[in-house]
């Protein structure tokens, strides 16, 4: 039996295409090197028994968990004083921790505090993928994945050894899963110094995290779930955004059950009859729907009847990814980023997000300000909501008027994050998420928010990266016999695209002539239509001006796919599918 196990990271990111669509959780790619390396962010050596690394790309689909013993070689260490068993569990953090008695007053003092605090801070989730490399800035940041791309030789990723066969249907399962887990359990106390609760933080949770979390002693530095489940709903998002004078594309938003129905609301809101049907939560494109006619709206009517949907005028747009920080100083707006969706050679999604590129011209100025400001106003209402830290919003660009809109709020970390946190306004300040880190580290802060913000908008401008996600778009079932190694890749003097040495992460690629590949599954692993087999991070473009990808990215896919070996299963062997998880 195959288990295809929920995503994780990536908001994975997934994507859907609307007048519309966008991805909604995406799936993590990575790859990237820092403009000006810089000394001080060299990642710091922990002190731990042996590891196992781990890591995948954000929305993992998993085959078989391998149950091999560690790997990798032990190490002498002195473990870290255990917490007490005596020690009161974490209350949930729904604001700001309370302070400690130091105040941070510039950037430079709070890259200082980063880089010296020890409080230990653990990424949780099926691969490292959305926030891998940074533990460049975090002393204390390290990774705890399901799935292991480096075979044990990363030294701050941790793995459980002991996997038993689950068929996982959510990353949040996969989450909650890991965090009970024994051997998790023992290498976060390890980790742990007495009378120090340590953070957590991830992609996927929901309400029984939540509650391990309270009862381990753990903080989940997170936004509530229950909140989040909210505003995950595009309805409940287009709502609150237009009490903030956010613009979404012209819509209506209703219950249908005909065709009929459809041309009444349609009809009465001006919005024609070329159309784009979106349910309230969305996974990877495969919840939103392009219909023009009765035929075609009855193809997927078993889908709508019944649910509150959200009915577009269909536009020609591009659409732009933007990740922010909501903090008590006001929203830290990131990069402007198009997005990479629907290519055959990446995806068998119509619609299907594959990955992010940002560049110089990837919106020109007045639109790329007019962006950054309706994230911004989106944020500050988010904030009267409730919601702090990391979030997500995907702009649509009519490519027609050059007017831009709201396409969706995902309200957690992204795919799209392996770019934002390696941009020249990262490595000149701080990645964006250490601004998340920051609001929920309990130290009092001060930060220039409108500073801060025209200083990454015009940094963005010159900065150029590209990571795309590797599915499996063929129907086969396969095992896999072999499998690229993640690590680094350069074109040699014949231009070959071939395996140059392991690598940690993407913060040393220069050019487009080197990639960081993330292996998501090995040898031992089955690959299924829509499995993603890896990420690759890049310093160059991959799409051309023409909307397809370029003849380098071309020869990239082509290369990596050929790395792979493996033996179809026979047909008469069962495949059972999860049921998709919402939020994917």
């Amino acid at each position: 039996m195959v288990r295809k196990a929920a995503s994780s990271g990536a908001d994975s990111q997934q994507g859907t295409t609307a007048a519309t669509a966008s991805p909604r959780t995406r799936k993590a790619a990575a790859t990237a090197v820092p403009p000006e390396p810089t000394p001080t962010l060299e990642p710091v050596a922990p002190t731990l028994e042996p590891t196992v690394a781990a890591v995948v790309a954000p929305d993992v689909k998993t085959g078989p968990a391998k149950t091999s013993g560690v790997r990798g070689a032990l190490t002498k260490r002195i473990p870290a004083p255990r917490r007490s068993r005596t020690s009161k569990p974490a209350p949930r953090i729904r604001n700001r921790s309370k302070g400690d008695g130091r105040h941070l007053n510039n950037m430079s003092e709070i890259r200082h505090f980063f880089r010296t605090d020890e409080s230990p801070i653990f990424f949780v989730g099926a691969s490292a993928f959305n926030l891998l490399g940074l533990d460049r800035w975090v002393r204390g940041f390290s990774y705890i994945t399901y799935y292991d791309s480096w075979e044990g030789t990363h030294p701050r990723v941790f793995t459980p050894a002991d996997k038993p066969y689950i068929e996982f249907q959510s990353g949040e399962e996969i989450n909650n899963w890991l965090l009970t887990n024994h051997e998790v359990r023992a290498h976060i106390e390890h980790r742990t110094p007495a009378g120090v609760h340590p953070k957590i933080v991830m992609v996927f949770f929901n309400e029984e995290t939540e509650h391990i979390c309270q009862e381990l002693g753990y903080e989940l530095i997170l936004p509530p779930a229950a909140l989040r489940e909210r505003l995950d709903s595009k309805m409940e998002t287009t709502r609150i955004a237009t009490s903030a004078g956010v613009d979404s594309v012209p819509n209506v938003m209703t219950t249908v059950d005909s065709w009929a129905d459809v041309v009444k609301a349609t009809k009465a809101a001006k919005l024609g009859t070329d159309l784009v049907i979106q349910t309230a939560y969305g996974d990877s494109g495969k919840t939103t729907y392009f219909v023009t006619s009765e035929e075609e709206f009855d193809a997927v009517a078993e889908n709508l009847r019944g649910e509150e949907v959200k009915i577009m005028k269909r536009i020609n747009n591009r659409p732009i990814a933007v990740e922010a920080v909501i903090t008590h100083h006001g929203t830290i707006v990131g990069p402007c980023m198009t997005e990479i969706t629907g290519h055959k050679a990446l995806t068998p999604y119509r619609g299907g997000w594959a990955g992010n590129e940002m560049y110089p011209d990837v919106l020109a100025e007045k639109a790329r300000h007019a962006t950054t400001e309706l994230v911004r106003r989106l944020g500050d209402r988010l904030a009267k909501e409730g919601y702090r830290g990391f979030f997500e919003v995907d702009v649509l660009l009519d490519t027609d008027t050059d007017e831009v809109y709201l396409g969706e709020l995902n309200p957690r970390i992204s795919g799209a994050s392996a770019i934002t946190n390696v941009t020249a306004g990262a490595y000149a300040d701080v990645p964006l998420f250490v601004f998340h880190l920051l609001e929920y580290s309990g130290v009092e802060f001060t930060l220039d928010v409108d500073e801060i913000n025209a200083r990454w908008e015009e940094l963005a401008s010159e900065d150029e990266w590209s990571h795309i996600v590797i599915k499996h778009t063929d129907k086969t079932v396969e095992h896999i016999d072999a499998a690229p190694t993640t690590g680094l890749y350069v074109l040699d003097g014949q231009g070959r695209f071939v395996f140059a040495h392991r690598e940690l992460d993407w913060h040393l690629v220069n050019n487009e002539s080197e990639a960081f590949y993330l292996r998501i599954y090995g040898p031992g692993d089955y690959r299924w239509k829509g499995a993603d087999l890896g990420i690759l991070v890049t310093k160059g473009r991959l799409q051309g001006s023409h909307g397809g990808l370029t003849i380098h990215a071309r020869h990239l896919i082509e290369s990596i796919r050929s790395m792979y070996r493996a033996t179809p299963l026979p047909d008469s062997e069962p495949v059972k599918w999860p049921a998709p998880a919402k939020g994917n």
